[in-house]
């Protein structure tokens, strides 16, 4: 039975009764090319997905565009690539989206020419599309210094959420680390006598971030309340997580955020300022007080200068506004 205006159903069906359509196999080359990701090169399993997504579509774009006489992988050539990054901007992706996809092509066809499968890697002639740059937010010191007076507030009162929330709040801006990198932390990771943390990155790829007094303080001090936490819950708890919530379960990604974003809107609700401005904010700050820009690539975990750079701009932007306002003939 169909809605009024030929609506399709909600299980799914087509309006005339029909199950939809089964998506077509994935060719088995691109299965093997993903389980090559998985076990031999040990991506994480958003990019393992993130792969996938964008592989999958291409086959679907070829396998549209050549429904009458087929298609291969040696077939398609550097006019097949442009025609889909064409495709996919007519349907409204970003830039930085269409070079993801890009290059998910560039490095399946690099694998495809190392097993003997193509001749030639055509992703290769296709210029990526210039990526927008933009200047991320970031806190001032004066907004700092407001973030974490609303934080300790909280946590002089002594409850384990509050307490948390500064250890949280005081490690994000300590050491620039990702969301996903602070949540997945584990207790062995955290080494507060030699006041550094050990952080799984991108790729998988691990780095050891200093710590400050501040952060290391909070955290001392959430470790105890952890502990308590551990005794009262028992066998039930996750041991390894060092960041839990109130029933001994590692916090989510999204529980970080939303102990964040919660002090963040107090600072300046209409910035839209998030977890990731913290990182924003604390390579920033390192560069305005003259921090070697190699330094700061290490600390975030960069794998290219030129993302690091970005932060450079953001001081300069800074500079120039304070020229502005102060000098006389400006």
């Amino acid at each position: 039975m169909t809605r009024k205006g030929g609506a399709t159903p909600d299980d799914g069906t087509h309006p005339d009764g029909t199950p939809p359509a089964e998506p077509p196999p994935r060719p088995s080359e691109l299965a093997d090319f993903l389980l090559h990701l998985e076990k031999e090169r040990d991506v994480s399993p958003h990019t393992l997905t993130a792969y996938a997504r964008d592989l999958d579509a291409f086959v679907t774009y070829m396998g549209e565009q050549s429904a009458t006489r087929g298609w291969s992988w040696g077939s398609a050539d550097r006019l097949a690539m442009r025609g889909y990054l064409g495709f996919l901007t007519r349907r409204g992706l970003s830039k930085r989206s269409i070079a993801r996809a890009l290059s998910a092509l560039r490095t399946f066809y690099r694998w495809l020419q190392r097993e003997e499968m193509v001749e030639a890697n055509p992703a290769r002639a296709v210029g990526s599309p210039k990526l927008e740059r933009y200047l991320p937010g970031y806190l001032d010191r004066a907004q700092v210094d407001l973030l974490f007076q609303a934080a300790e507030v909280r946590a002089w009162e002594g409850k384990l959420e509050d307490v948390r929330n500064l250890a949280i709040l005081e490690l994000f801006y300590s050491t620039g680390l990702r969301l996903a990198e602070l949540q997945g932390i584990n207790r062995p990771d955290l080494d507060l006598v030699s006041q550094q943390v050990k952080v799984r990155g991108k790729g998988r790829k691990e780095r050891i971030v200093p710590i400050g007094d501040h952060a290391q303080r909070a955290l001392r001090n959430y470790e105890a309340k952890r502990d308590e936490l551990l005794r009262t819950v028992g066998r039930g708890a996750d041991r390894a997580a060092f960041f839990l919530g109130r029933t001994g379960k590692r916090l989510s990604v999204r529980g970080v955020q939303l102990v964040v974003t919660k002090f963040l809107d107090q600072v300046d609700e209409d910035a839209g300022l998030s977890t990731h401005s913290l990182r924003h904010t604390f390579a920033t700050h390192l560069l305005d007080a003259g921090a070697d820009l190699r330094a700061v690539q290490e600390l975030l975990g960069h794998a290219s200068i030129s993302t690091t750079q970005i932060y450079t701009h953001t001081s300069v932007e800074r500079l120039k506004q304070v020229y502005r306002k102060s000098h006389p003939r400006a």
